[in-house]
């Protein structure tokens, strides 16, 4: 009977295990790639950590794929051999690439093929635009920003400068900038994160075309605006700032940064994802605006900078159940306003903004208000405003950024070297588009 016992005790244990197995290898698994560093990369773990405890029957494993360039390119290559992610997150200089590719399903599509219905007006409108064609929402806003004017209010107050009133116009600026070098308060005034973003940012906020065919939003753009009466202004601007040592060129991304948290500039250009740590490693107060408007030029928005999140084909009915877990997790209240206080990027649905109201958050620190004002205060039903959308955006950044520390250097003309850009530009517009015909 002892022998008998024992043996149908092993014939129950066998069957658990076997239980606990098959549970395991039920398990879907979802590989998402992202170019999320430092600071962020710290809240990315801590969301996709509570994802997984929150769906057992889910592994989400986040991979840092490099840059955001990097993390494109890797991306195209791996779906061409069939080794594509669950899930990728793309910059917006991306987006009509994806588009174009061929290699995604549309996220406003996922609902319906997994038999649910999502309510897509829960996003932030500026947000739900720029990733949208038609009308239909084709990735999914995630780690959105625009860029604002961060400036240190300590060195303005010793100035004499009043630190609650920063400039609001280039005027303003290039005045204030002259009185702060004058008085031997800083060696330079301002410097720019993504300098080639902030030249777009320009003529969004004036509204002011940067592509024909409605900024690539209405069909295929053919020909860049950069030449233009407003694009040559924006760059003997610039220029002219850096003759009089007021604007000093601070490199690509986030290079800037520094010479901001050390002091050695008062002022920075830079996206809204940089707050929480420039706040965090600064030893003064950081005070924030809108950017500044040059006189005379009609208003436009800031326009949306960061990345959204690609769903590729391919997939099978579980893992797309799985993909799309995870993005409606992001859109909870709770993780929207983890990411937003834990980055400084948007939290991208409106009743995460409604709690952070509630809460007071803003009130306690009215920088995390500035980038929502300007985008939520400015026009939205200009192509202009929504932001540019070509093919070889990611080629055209590097030229932008070519010419524009050509012209501030003085190696080039403001006006030659947005010829120059024009015209390589449209070269690369041009051969881009044959690939479509």
């Amino acid at each position: 009977m002892k022998a008998k016992r024992i043996f149908i005790a092993m014939v129950f244990s066998v069957f658990a295990l076997l239980a606990v197995t098959s549970v395991f290898a039920e398990k879907v698994q979802v590989v998402w790639w992202h170019a999320m560093s430092g600071s962020r990369l710290k809240v990315v773990k801590s969301i996709v950590n509570e994802f997984n405890a929150d769906h057992p029957d889910i592994n989400l494993k986040a991979l840092f794929t490099g840059s955001y360039a990097e993390t494109l390119t890797k991306f195209i290559s791996a779906y061409r051999t069939g080794n594509a992610p669950n899930l990728v997150q793309v910059y917006e200089v991306g987006t009509q690439t994806m588009l174009d590719s061929g290699a995604i399903v549309p996220v406003y599509k996922l609902p319906e093929m997994l038999g649910e219905k999502w309510d897509w007006a829960k996003y932030i409108i500026p947000i739900l635009n720029y990733y949208s064609v038609n009308g239909k929402l084709y990735s999914m806003p995630f780690n959105s920003s625009t860029a604002m004017l961060y400036y240190n209010k300590d060195i303005l107050r010793r100035a004499g400068l009043d630190p609650n009133a920063p400039p609001s116009t280039w005027g303003d600026l290039e005045s204030m900038g002259s009185k702060l070098i004058q008085r031997g308060s800083v060696r330079s005034v301002l410097s720019f994160g993504w300098p080639g973003w902030i030249f777009e940012q320009m003529f969004a906020t004036h509204n002011q075309l940067l592509a024909d065919k409605d900024n690539g939003r209405s069909g295929r753009a053919t020909s860049m605006y950069v030449n233009g009466n407003f694009g040559v202004k924006v760059i003997d601007t610039w220029a002219r700032l850096a003759r009089e040592k007021i604007f000093l060129y601070g490199g690509p991304e986030y290079s800037a940064n520094q010479a901001f948290i050390s002091g050695r500039i008062s002022m920075l250009m830079q996206s809204t994802s940089s707050l929480a740590g420039i706040e965090k490693a600064s030893r003064f107060k950081v005070g924030t605006t809108f950017l500044p408007h040059f006189a005379g030029y009609p208003s436009g928005n800031s326009v949306i900078g960061g990345g959204s999140l690609w769903v590729p084909k391919g997939q099978n009915t579980k893992e797309l159940r799985g993909v799309w877990e995870y993005l409606k997790f992001l859109g909870k209240t709770k993780t929207a306003i983890e990411w937003h206080k834990g980055t400084g990027y948007f939290p991208t649905t409106t009743s995460a903004m409604k709690v952070l109201m509630d809460q007071e958050w803003f009130s306690k620190d009215q920088n995390f208000l500035t980038a929502f004002m300007q985008i939520l205060s400015g026009r939205r039903d200009t192509a202009a405003a929504t932001g540019v959308r070509i093919g070889p955006f990611v080629k055209y950044r590097e030229l932008e950024r070519a010419a524009i520390e050509k012209a501030v250097s003085g190696v080039s003309s403001p006006r030659r070297a947005m010829d120059t850009l024009e015209r390589q530009a449209n070269s690369q517009l041009t051969s881009y588009n044959r690939l479509f015909r």
